[in-house]
């Protein structure tokens, strides 16, 4: 079985040191969802998801020190969930958003195309990957479709500003990649396949 999700990732770094990860699912076996994974400065990784649903099936498809079940709500181009809210203003399509834009959706789909791309996403954007495990014997492969660049941001924790964005960098650590060092909103269809 094979499930297939469709939307968008952002991910976002804060001269604190905290970077984030939101998941913006427009299509998916559960409906229209959005969660957030956070990495603290001193490692510490956090899940705020929706429901228990959602919690279950991020959380074991990803590794978490913490996970909390908290209300989730978009509002264009931002996230309020929990203790994080989250601004961000998308800038112009970047050079990587080009070049997806030319892969033919059927062939950007297949899981054959993502394992060719994994070693060059990986060279080119460091700590990116398209193929990998998603757990549980499980696979997971990613088809962008395009990109942008994220001209500002504004992130909080509990109420306290995180400072002005910066690269996501160190890379995050939940899964088998990391987002963008530079911060990127991605259009993107991920699949995760059942052996």
């Amino acid at each position: 079985m094979i499930q297939r999700f469709d939307g968008h990732i952002v991910g976002l770094g804060t001269t604190s040191g905290t970077r984030v990860v939101v998941g913006m699912w427009d299509r998916s076996p559960y409906g229209r969802f959005a969660d957030a994974m956070v990495e603290r400065p001193d490692g510490h990784r956090v899940l705020l998801a929706p429901d228990e649903r959602i919690a279950d099936l991020v959380s074991t498809t990803y590794t978490f020190d913490d996970v909390r079940i908290v209300p989730v709500a978009l509002a264009g181009w931002g996230i309020d969930a929990g203790p994080l809210s989250a601004r961000w203003t998308p800038g112009t399509r970047a050079p990587i958003g080009w070049l997806l834009q030319a892969v033919p959706t059927p062939l950007a789909h297949r899981e054959a195309w993502a394992r060719f791309c994994d070693p060059i996403a990986r060279r080119v954007m460091s700590g990116v990957r398209t193929h990998g495990s998603a757990g549980r014997g499980r696979t997971e492969w990613y088809a962008a479709s395009d990109a942008w660049g994220v001209e500002s941001a504004s992130v909080a924790w509990d109420g306290q500003d995180l400072g002005p964005l910066a690269p996501v960098d160190p890379p995050v650590r939940f899964g088998f990649g990391s987002a963008p060092r530079t911060p990127t909103l991605t259009r993107v269809t991920s699949f995760i396949r059942d052996h």
